[in-house]
């Protein structure tokens, strides 16, 4: 029974540093989730306070995790894990009854799971829940209340900082569609033999005051004395998606200038600001100086946002900015980068590099061959983090192995 409960405790730990961690270095989409969520159960008065509740679940997501997977504090971790799952497989339950938001978002973007596929996921975790929960009583403390307490503390700490940076910065990993070596033409693509959406078709015709249904195979086309009245389609099956949809760049006269941005052979720069009255009015200035540059090197650049032209006329009077603002769907921009505004680099439809506003590059560093320069940013950017990474990993392997060395 004791080799069970280990790895129970072990399994369940993981599961939640995993949720928690891929969540929390991408703070604004699990913001933009629990809006999804406070909109499709009339909870607007929530929204507000959708960015400190999900930095507070991912948190403590991790910190459930690492006291499971070295033992901290048993008793309290049990009753804590037992609670979670039990409310999150209820909530997950009626979700998949209503389905009033279609991607769970339990794994952020690293995992999409339908509602019934996290209902079951759910399901089959309280079973190593149980069990932790019943032999809480026996687990060995690792260390000391004073030591137990310490860990915890630190374990939230670090998972603050760690959303905090990828905040004001970006996700240390990008798990979207629009990631740094997408070709976004080729993920818009639909193969010939893609499978499509299937639909139950009911039709209703009425007769003498009655209104019956039908399918498809028994409506009676042929009697005119049934009246048609309405017709009702339920998604079976779905098809296949692409991986990037609703994708599009139309400019202020009308004109889709999609496909001419995407299949240009040379550089693209794209200033992604999906609700320009709540930009960060010093990024939207320091893009200015792209601007200039791209237009003496003969580089596109474009400033996409979900604004009403309107307030982009404003916007662009009162801060006195150069360039040029294009019509895209605020989802998807909030998608390509979290960031409000932040930069993102193409060439060739494909993107080469991103940047929140805090990063915008200084164009005097800019190299005339924007790949290398984008290419050397990004792998000085990704061997920090791969850094940052190994050692918190280590950290917590380390305190792992000492625990079960004193519990052997």
């Amino acid at each position: 029974m004791k080799s069970i409960a280990i790895a129970a405790r072990i399994l369940l730990g993981a599961m939640f540093i995993f949720s928690g961690f891929v969540k929390g270095i991408d703070p604004l989409g699990s913001t933009y989730k629990f809006i999804d969520y406070f909109t499709a159960f009339d909870m607007l008065w929530l929204h507000d306070a959708a960015f400190v509740l999900a930095v507070l679940q991912n948190i403590v997501e991790v910190v459930i995790g690492v006291a499971l997977v070295i033992g901290l504090r048993m008793n309290e971790t049990a009753w804590g894990t037992l609670l979670f799952m039990g409310f999150y497989t209820i909530l997950t339950f009626i979700l998949a009854l209503t389905n009033p938001v279609s991607d769970c978002g339990c794994f952020g973007d690293a995992l999409i799971l339908t509602n019934w596929e996290t209902f079951y996921k759910n399901l089959g975790f309280m079973v190593p829940t149980v069990i932790v929960f019943l032999y809480r009583k026996k687990y060995v403390p690792p260390f000391g209340t004073a030591g137990e307490w310490s860990l915890i503390v630190f374990a939230s700490f670090v998972m603050f900082q760690i959303s905090m940076h990828c905040y004001n910065h970006l996700p240390w990993i990008d798990f979207r569609p629009y990631r740094i070596g997408a070709d976004i033409p080729q993920g818009m693509i639909i193969p010939e033999d893609a499978p499509i959406d299937e639909y139950h078709t009911t039709l209703f015709y009425e007769k003498d005051g009655e209104v019956k249904e039908f399918t498809m195979n028994d409506y009676p086309w042929n009697d005119s004395t049934w009246v048609f009245r309405d017709i009702k389609n339920v998604l079976v099956k779905q098809g296949y998606v692409p991986p990037i949809r609703d994708f599009s760049i139309i400019s202020s006269e009308g004109y889709d200038m999609t496909d001419e941005v995407l299949a240009d052979e040379g550089y693209t720069f794209l200033l992604v600001a999906h609700n320009l009255n709540k930009s960060d009015a010093s990024g939207l200035k320091k893009a200015m100086d792209i601007a200039n540059f791209s237009q003496i090197h003969g580089y596109n650049f474009l400033c996409l946002t979900a604004t009403l032209m309107s307030d982009v006329e404003k916007i662009k009077s009162d801060l006195e900015l150069n360039y040029e603002f294009y019509n895209t769907d605020e989802i998807t921009l909030k998608t390509i980068i979290r960031a409000n505004p932040g930069l993102v680099l193409l060439h060739n439809g494909t993107v080469i590099g991103k940047w929140h506003h805090n990063d915008i590059p200084n164009v005097e560093l800019l190299k005339p061959n924007l790949l290398s320069f984008s290419i050397e940013t990004q792998t000085t950017k990704s061997k920090n983090r791969l850094i940052y990474s190994l050692l918190l990993a280590f950290t917590i392997f380390a305190l792992a192995t000492y625990y079960f060395r004193i519990n052997d």
